[in-house]
């Protein structure tokens, strides 16, 4: 009988020889993965102790603990909630990653990137770990259990597969892949769905176009995103995972909810209007329009590909008086290449404000804006009152679209800062 690479991973970690969707199990994580914040792991620290009676976590190598939100804190309280966080983690001997970088990102740097693999975290974003060919799944407010019981009660999703043709222009990126395939198939299409991609212009997307593209999956309605594990993937994951499995891929007669087939060749720069991250629109659509601020960084950009997009528009130039953009890399290791690459003198010598890697951009605890501003962001979300006021607006698209509108202080097409054929790798 044919799987989908979702039904196959979670058979191996459910112990069982075959599961389709729909099937109730009971699943066994490989990894369980959480950021500290208020509400979160401070309560599942003290419920697991006061309500379960768990003083010592069994299996600690399973659990990873990260510290990407409040970074610096601000106040005593903040800093006592990552006090908390480091003395669980001692005393559980549980990893803990802290000021590394945006804890999505550093999870593939550090071994969590195993193809094959089930990670289960309460950020949906954690999708993104789908390039590897994983099935990573956001369990929102239930990840309790994940840290009290052995396994989870979970059903097995079905998938919707989109396969993507072509290469992209010169100036788009794998940000507007996404936006457009949600503008194709629709924000709800997903629906407690698992999103595979694939097709033929798979060939052409780095690992961070990849996670790019999982890590946006949740606007599709889906639960996560995967991608089969190629010669590319287990390249990258090889030297590094900590956990030895064998990848699994779809088969090809695998029975899918549905199928999409999608040709990127022709695709243009998109922008996401506020306030609703389904507002796909055409950025053309909306050039001129004055904007105050950028902000290129989160758990969906801010990787080398979108840093080297962003240098290519900014290179020799200086971004126009009084228009703040904010350059966050979405880790440590990501700065330091980029350091290298020269990126970020580039990015510096043109005005850009770069700061240590940190989600606090994205959420609006710095740099917030004040009513009647508006940003262009690679940020996750564009929904009313994320980067400050209520009363500003957030216009989401690539990174190369954000350096563009930094030099204009207006949304502006960044295909004019590229010449010839290519991509903006």
């Amino acid at each position: 009988m044919p799987f989908t690479i979702a039904e196959k991973i979670l058979a191996r970690a459910a112990g069982q020889a075959g599961l389709t969707a729909g099937d109730d199990i009971q699943v066994k994580p490989d990894f369980v993965h959480a950021y500290d914040f208020p509400g979160y792991t401070d309560v599942i620290f003290k419920t697991m102790k006061e309500e379960f009676g768990i003083d010592q976590i069994p299996e600690p190598e399973r659990y990873a603990i990260f510290i990407d939100h409040m970074v610096p804190a601000i106040d005593p309280k903040e800093e006592l909630l990552h006090a908390g966080t480091r003395e669980w983690c001692a005393d559980n001997n549980v990893a803990l990653f802290e000021r590394k970088g945006i804890g999505h990102q550093v999870a593939s740097e550090v071994g969590y990137a195993v193809p094959g693999s089930f990670l289960v975290h309460f950020d949906g974003h954690i999708s993104q770990m789908g390039a590897f060919g994983m099935l990573a799944v956001g369990l929102r407010r239930h990840l309790l259990e994940a840290f009290v019981r052995e396994t989870i009660t979970f059903q097995v999703p079905a998938t919707t597969r989109v396969n993507l043709t072509g290469k992209l222009q010169p100036g788009v990126m794998a940000r507007d892949v996404f936006h457009h395939v949600v503008r194709t198939i629709g924000p709800r299409s997903c629906n407690f769905q698992v999103l595979e991609f694939g097709g033929d212009g798979m060939m052409n997307f780095t690992i961070a176009d990849r996670q790019t593209l999982c890590g946006l999956a949740m606007f599709t309605g889906a639960i996560t995103a995967i991608v089969n594990p190629d010669e590319m993937t287990l390249a990258y994951t090889g030297p590094l995972a900590c956990l030895e499995l064998d990848p699994v891929c779809s088969d090809d007669d695998a029975e899918f909810a549905a199928v999409h087939d999608i040709d990127i060749s022709d695709l243009a720069p998109i922008v996401v209007v506020p306030p609703n991250p389904s507002n796909t629109e055409d950025l053309t659509d909306h050039l001129g329009l004055e904007v105050h601020t950028g902000y290129l960084g989160s758990c969906a950009s801010g990787r080398l590909e979108d840093l080297r997009a962003a240098a290519q528009v900014l290179k020799g130039r200086k971004i126009k008086e009084g228009f703040a953009l904010h350059v966050i890399p979405t880790s440590n290791v990501i700065m330091a290449r980029a350091a290298e690459e020269g990126l970020i003198t580039i990015l510096a010598d043109a005005g850009a404000f770069i700061s240590s890697s940190s989600c606090d951009y994205c959420f609006g605890r710095i740099a917030t804006m004040s009513a009647g501003q508006r940003a262009v962001s690679t940020g996750t979300l564009n929904v009313r009152g994320r980067m400050g006021s209520p009363d500003s607006e957030i216009y989401i698209c690539n990174a190369a679209a954000v350096a563009a509108a930094a030099l204009e202080g207006k949304i502006a097409d960044p295909r004019d800062y590229f010449d010839g054929p290519g991509d903006t790798q």
